[in-house]
């Protein structure tokens, strides 16, 4: 292979790594225009009733028609707790709005430190806004957010034997309007469901839209590459992210809403309607650097003592593609690894299966690097084989570069003529290499983004696959490391493995070549250095296989 074709592999390679390290997939971009939306579908119950005296709103409420009324703070003597203990979460419920105050998740900790506090998907502080509020907004915006309601529950306790129990709560404007939300736990099930319940108990009819009020507060930094934290939406059957990065900016998409949500690299809250209908959903990001997001069914009308009804259910929990999957309604597709997507799902579902019986993810990523290999053995095997058959030819090679030295066209005459003698391709060493690329970023997707490997232990100071490993920590900065400080054994591994793979591979004839090609691995040392560990031992798991697999190459009798 000439001078120019290693180096464009090379460079082209670096570059399609470093783009993905430094600039991270692009997002699509979400239609600005508000469309007309049409009456959604809607059941009829009966209203429980409900006690005069419980029937109250809050004094001096907002009635601003944005979300603006689920923020402001709640007289301490109207607002009353409710708490809903499961074997997966451990909710508070405020029965003003009513709304989550707190969502705390039992499987998944802040840290892997031994006293690390629970995940928290309500991350607000008091007056700072409200997480998820549903109910029905007038055209004057009153009833959602600025409602007290009566609860038929102080506590509700599920354990595994549980049946799902129900949590009513229930209220009336000053209007004569009166609200009913009926929410369902499970024991098993990061799903709720919840059906409200409007009546018009005056004299006139009632235009309005059920409505759902979704805010949350983004980190200050991504905690991967590829991570997105923002809101997210199925609209007409294809995920859309609707992110807002400036204060004050919104965004608004219209058209059928199989879903809103709110994610993280790890968490999502998301609203599905009982049936996939048109809708407007409206995102914007606040000066406090949280982020809002309403979501409105078509408007209805409701009559003189007539009842309509919108029914929903929550995702609060882990992005787990399995958990998804099995929720339905298309949830899985929140859960994008971009162009690699075809990809990286069937190897995200392997990685799965072997954890299933390994009951280690790093041993599973051993195993799947394993397979990996073994699918491309083929390939790799003629590129090394090429590779063999080119170093036999640089002798003579080294002969008519310095015989043509000073006449190029007639240097590349002869060595394409050297190549068809021996029929070698010098090609062949490197398209089996680039056709493997596409897996290679799968994998980087999957075992940077995957819930799986957080706070995942492998072995020894490998405690959490889905950081950079570091042995020991240190209390200075490092150059080109991110904090935690410490030594990065397995990138250090990796890069020593890819360094004794270069010196297996046969030397360019050129010696600026060979110093190109020698100086890769320190590159990717310094690239690798912050990326997960799981695939940090990906890399280097394949990097020994490929060693093996030259040096059985390079004894085998030609």
């Amino acid at each position: 292979m000439d001078k120019k074709t290693i180096i464009a592999f090379a460079l082209s390679f670096v570059v399609l790594v470093g783009w993905s390290f430094f600039f991270g997939p692009t997002k699509d971009q979400v239609p600005t225009e508000q469309k007309t939306a049409s009456q959604g579908t809607l059941k009829d119950q009966p209203v429980q009733s409900v006690p005069a005296q419980t029937l109250q709103k809050i004094p001096g409420a907002s009635s601003d028609s944005s979300v603006q009324a689920a923020v402001g703070p709640v007289p301490r003597a109207d607002e009353k707790e409710i708490t809903v203990d499961t074997p997966l979460y451990k909710a508070v419920f405020s029965n003003v709005g009513p709304t989550i105050k707190s969502f705390k998740l039992k499987k998944y900790t802040q840290t892997i430190a031994v006293d690390s506090p629970l995940i928290d998907l309500a991350t607000f502080k008091d007056g700072m806004g409200r997480y998820l509020i549903t109910g029905f907004q007038d055209q004057a915006a009153n009833g959602l957010g600025n409602l007290v309601f009566h609860a038929d529950h102080d506590v509700i306790r599920l354990n595994p034997a549980s049946s799902p129990e129900k949590l009513i709560f229930q209220t009336q404007t000053e209007e004569g309007i009166v609200l009913v939300q009926t929410f369902r736990f499970y024991p098993d099930q990061y799903r709720i469901d919840l059906k409200v319940d409007v009546t018009n108990r005056t004299a006139t009819p009632l235009t309005g839209s059920f409505a759902v009020s979704l805010m949350a507060m983004p980190p200050e930094k991504k905690s991967s590459y590829y991570s997105y934290d923002g809101f997210a939406v199925l609209l007409d059957d294809k995920l859309e992210e609707t992110e807002v990065e400036d204060v004050n900016e919104e965004k608004t998409v219209s058209g059928k809403l199989g879903w809103v949500a709110y994610e993280d690299n790890f968490f999502i809250s998301a609203v599905v309607p009982e049936v996939a209908e048109k809708g407007t959903f409206r995102a914007q990001k606040l000066s406090s650097g949280a982020l809002k997001g309403l979501y409105l069914l078509p408007p209805v009308t409701i009559d003189p003592l007539g009842l309509q009804s919108a029914q929903y259910e929550y995702y609060l929990g882990p992005r787990d593609l399995g958990i998804m999957k099995t929720f339905g309604k298309n949830l899985e597709q929140a859960i994008n690894f971009g162009w690699t997507d075809i990809i990286a799902k069937p190897l995200l579902y392997i990685l799965r299966f072997f954890y299933d019986y390994i009951h280690n993810y790093g041993v599973s990523i051993i195993l799947l690097t394993v397979l990996v290999k073994i699918l491309f053995w083929p390939l790799t095997h003629k590129s090394y084989k090429s590779m063999n058959e080119m170093k036999k030819l640089q002798p003579m090679m080294t002969k008519i570069r310095e015989k043509h030295k000073n006449d190029k066209q007639k240097m590349n005459q002869e060595i394409m003529g050297l190549y068809k003698t021996y029929k070698v391709n010098p090609m062949g060493g490197c398209l089996p290499m680039v056709i493997q690329i596409p897996v290679f970023f799968a994998l980087f997707r999957v075992l940077g983004n995957c819930i799986e490997l957080r706070h995942a232990p492998f072995v020894f100071w490998i405690n959490d696959l889905s950081a950079p490993d570091r042995l020991f920590h240190f209390s200075f900065q490092v150059p080109f490391m991110t904090p935690p400080y410490g030594i990065p054994v397995l990138t250090l591994l990796m890069g020593a493995s890819m360094f004794l793979q270069q010196k297996m591979t046969p030397t360019p004839g050129d010696p600026a070549q060979a110093k190109i090609m020698m100086f890769l691995p320190v590159i990717f040392t310094f690239m690798f250095i912050n990326f997960p560990s799981g695939l940090v031992l990906y890399w280097l798991v394949n990097n020994l296989l490929s060693i093996g697999q030259q040096y059985r190459i390079h004894k085998s009798p030609a």
